[in-house]
C-alpha cells in the first residue's frame, strides 16, 4: 500500500516505526561490535539503545576534575553533564521517547546506559569546560548563554558576536542569558545614570568590571558600603547582572563550606547581600575564591570516591559596616561608598529595572569596547610598585592609560581605608595598637601578650579566649597592622628548655621618627658618642609615641622637667644620671615634649618636615 492511500495518522505511525527500526538496528550493530557476538531475536535492551543514541549524537569526554560531559555533535559548544536535571540523562530520555513512539525508558535502563557512557567518556582526552568567560588567544570569549550558543570574542583589535563559541562552556540552572551587545550611544554613561555613586567610585567600578571579564587573574571583592536607603543592594544586583546574570542575583551568606562551594562552582559572579558579620571559615573561603580554590567532596552515591570543585570567581558583597570583615579579606576588597539617596531623587524599582533592561546591550558594548582597548595596551603596562592584588592593579593602570583616569590611585586609597576600618572595628586590634604605640615595641609569648592587653569588662565574641587564639588572631591581623606601621614577627624563640614562640610587635613609624630626630639633633648640636644624646641608650631616648602623647600636655607640666631634658640635649648630664631621670618607658610625656620644644628653630622646622613626610602627629 502506497503512502497516498494511508491516512495522516497511519503515515505518522509508519515514520515512527522506521525511526524505531533504525535506532534498533544501530543499537544492535553497536552491541554486536562491542561484544563480538550476535544479539538475540528479542533485540537490544533499552540500555543498549540509550547508549547507542547518546554515542551517535554526542561527543563524550571527562573534564580535568573528573566529571563526565557530553557535547552535541555539530551543535552549540556547550557541555552537558551526564547526570542532573538539565543534563544529558534527561535529554537522552526525551530522545528515546521521541524515537520509540512515546515509549518511556526505565530508570534502571537509564542508569545502566549512563554507566556505560561514563566509561566511554573516561577513555577520551580530558577537556575543561569554562563558565561564562574563557581565555582565547590574546583575548577572551564571553558566553552569552542563549539557546543558540552564541558568544562574544574580545581581542586587542575589538570585539564581535560569534554564532558558535570556539571555546567549550558549561552552564548551570543559576545562569541567565546575556543580551546581544549593541553600540547605542555611551553605554558607560548610561550605567552611571543608574548608580548612586561619585565619579571616582564609578570609574573604579568600571575598572573592576573590565577585570571581571578577564578569567586568568585574581579579582578583588567588590564591597558596596552604605546606609539603608543608599541603593547598595540594587547597585550590586545591576553590576553582577552585567557580568553573569542569574535568577538569584543577591544571595545570603552560605551556611557552610559545601553550600558555598556549590554556589561558587555553578556561577562566574556572585553577590552576597547585607553582610553584617563574616565567620572565619567564610572569610577564608572568600579569600581562596578570589585567587583560586578547590573543594573536595564525596561523590554522589559513593562511599569511597570524591569529586573536586575547582573555581576562581568574581564576588561582590554589600554591607553597612566593612569593619566586620577580617583583615586578610579586607586587603582583597574594592570598597565603594554609597550615600543615602534623597527622597526627591529616589526611583521606583520597576522604573529602574526597565531602564536597566533597555540600556543593558549598550552597557555591555561599552564595557567590551574598553576591554578591547585595555587588552591592546596591557602587555606594555608595568607597575613601579606592586600592591596586594597586583594583577588587578595592573589592569587598572591599563584602564588609566586608555582613559586618562586615576583608578589605580583611587584603589590604593580605598584599600588603605578598608584596612583601617577593619582595625577600628576589632577591639582586640585596637588594644594591640594602643599598647604598641605607647611602648614602641613589645616582645613576649602569646600568653604574656594576652595578659598585657587590657581586657574589656564585656569582651566581644572576637576577643581571644586563650593564648592559642591570641597568637592566631595576631597573625590574621598582621597584614592590616603592617599597613599602619606595626610589624609583627613570630620567628623568634624563648630560652631553653621550653623555647616558647615569641611575638614581636614593633612600631616602624616611631622607630623612623625617633631615629630621624636623633640624627638631626646630632648634626645640629655637634653631639658625638660619649656625650649628649648619643650617650643615652635608645631605650631612654624620647620616642615618637611620647612625642605624640605630649601634644596635649599643658605648658607648666613641661616646664617642670625642662631643665633635665635641656641638660640631656646639651650633653651636661652624665649617662648614669640621664638613665635615672629618664628611664623608659616611665618617662613623662612632658619630658619628651620638652626635648622637642628646646630644639633650635631650624631643627624644629626639619622635624616638622619629617612629621609631614611620615604622617606622624608630633
Amino acid at each position: 500500500m502506497s503512502d497516498d492511500n494511508v491516512t495522516p495518522i497511519g503515515r505518522q505511525r509508519r515514520r515512527r516505526k522506521r525511526q524505531t527500526d533504525a535506532v534498533t538496528a544501530k543499537a544492535r550493530a553497536i552491541t554486536e561490535a562491542a561484544t563480538g557476538r550476535p544479539v538475540d531475536e528479542r533485540g537490544p535492551s533499552q540500555a543498549s539503545q540509550l547508549a547507542a543514541l547518546a554515542r551517535e549524537r554526542y561527543e563524550l569526554f571527562m573534564s580535568e576534575d573528573g566529571r563526565p560531559y557530553g557535547v552535541v555533535k555539530g551543535g552549540a559548544n556547550v557541555a552537558l553533564p551526564l547526570r542532573g536535571k538539565a543534563g544529558l540523562r534527561s535529554h537522552l530520555a526525551r530522545m528515546f521517547t521521541d524515537a520509540k513512539g512515546g515509549a518511556v525508558p526505565s530508570a534502571s535502563a537509564l542508569a545502566d546506559a549512563l554507566t556505560v557512557l561514563e566509561g566511554v567518556a573516561a577513555a577520551t582526552e580530558p577537556r575543561q569546560p569554562h563558565v561564562r568567560v574563557a581565555p582565547h588567544g590574546d583575548g577572551v570569549v564571553v558566553d552569552l548563554a542563549d539557546a543558540e550558543g552564541r558568544c562574544v570574542i574580545v581581542g586587542p583589535s575589538g570585539w564581535r558576536v560569534c554564532e558558535r563559541s570556539p571555546v567549550l562552556f558549561r552552564r548551570s540552572g543559576a545562569m541567565k542569558p546575556l543580551p546581544r551587545p549593541i553600540r547605542d550611544g555611551d553605554g558607560l554613561a548610561a550605567l552611571s545614570g543608574l548608580l548612586n555613586m561619585s565619579e571616582a567610585s564609578f570609574r573604579l567600578l568600571v575598572g573592576w568590571l573590565v577585570a571581571a571579564f578577564l578569567p586568568d587573574l585574581p579579582h578583588p571583592i567588590l564591597a558596596m558600603r552604605g546606609e539603608q536607603g543608599s541603593g547598595k543592594s540594587k547597585a550590586a544586583q545591576l553590576v553582577i547582572g552585567l557580568v553573569d546574570p542569574s535568577g538569584a542575583p543577591k544571595r545570603t551568606a552560605p551556611r557552610d563550606l559545601k553550600a558555598w562551594a556549590t554556589q561558587a562552582f555553578n556561577s562566574w559572579a556572585l553577590c552576597l547581600d547585607n553582610v553584617s558579620t563574616i565567620s572565619d571559615w567564610l572569610s577564608d573561603a572568600l579569600c581562596r575564591a578570589v585567587t583560586g580554590d578547590g573543594v573536595v567532596d564525596r561523590a554522589l552515591y559513593s562511599d569511597d570516591d570524591v569529586v573536586v570543585l575547582e573555581f576562581r570567581r568574581v564576588i561582590a558583597l554589600t554591607t553597612i559596616d566593612a569593619g566586620a570583615l577580617a583583615g586578610d579579606l579586607a586587603e582583597r576588597l574594592v570598597t565603594l561608598e554609597l550615600h543615602t539617596i534623597p527622597d526627591h531623587k529616589r526611583r521606583e524599582e520597576t522604573e529602574l529595572d526597565a531602564a536597566y533592561k533597555d540600556a543593558h546591550p549598550a552597557i555591555l558594548a561599552g564595557c567590551f569596547d574598553l576591554l578591547a582597548e585595555v587588552l591592546a595596551v596591557l602587555p606594555d603596562v608595568e607597575l613601579t610598585s606592586r600592591p596586594r592584588m597586583a594583577d588587578f592593579a595592573r589592569v587598572l593602570a591599563a584602564v588609566d592609560k586608555v582613559t586618562g583616569w586615576t583608578t589605580l590611585d583611587t584603589y590604593r586609597a580605598a584599600a588603605r581605608d578598608s584596612v583601617s576600618d577593619v582595625l577600628d572595628g576589632d577591639l582586640f586590634a585596637r588594644a594591640l595598637i594602643e599598647m604598641v604605640q605607647e611602648r614602641g615595641e613589645w616582645l613576649g609569648t602569646a600568653s604574656e601578650l594576652l595578659a598585657a592587653v587590657p581586657t574589656p569588662e564585656r569582651p566581644p565574641k572576637s576577643w581571644p579566649k586563650d593564648a592559642t587564639r591570641a597568637s592566631g588572631q595576631v597573625k590574621r591581623l598582621a597584614p592590616a597592622l603592617r599597613t599602619i606601621g606595626i610589624e609583627v614577627d613570630d620567628s623568634r624563640r624563648g630560652p631553653a628548655p621550653k623555647r616558647p614562640r615569641l611575638l614581636e610587635l614593633t612600631s616602624s613609624d616611631s622607630r623612623r621618627a625617633a631615629a630621624s630626630i636623633a640624627s638631626m639633633t646630632d648634626r645640629n648640636h655637634g653631639l658625638t658618642s660619649g656625650n649628649g644624646m648619643d650617650a643615652v641608650p635608645m631605650s631612654q631616648r624620647p620616642s615618637s609615641v611620647h612625642l605624640q602623647r605630649a601634644a596635649s600636655i599643658p605648658g607648666p607640666q613641661m616646664d617642670a622637667v625642662q631643665p633635665q631634658m635641656d641638660a640631656v640635649l646639651a650633653g651636661s648630664v652624665h649617662p648614669a644620671q640621664a638613665s635615672d631621670q629618664h628611664e623608659y618607658p616611665g618617662m613623662d610625656a612632658g619630658d619628651a615634649m620638652d626635648a622637642v620644644t628646646r630644639l633650635p628653630s631650624d631643627v624644629a622646622t626639619r622635624v616638622d618636615d619629617i612629621r609631614d613626610r611620615e604622617g606622624l602627629e608630633l
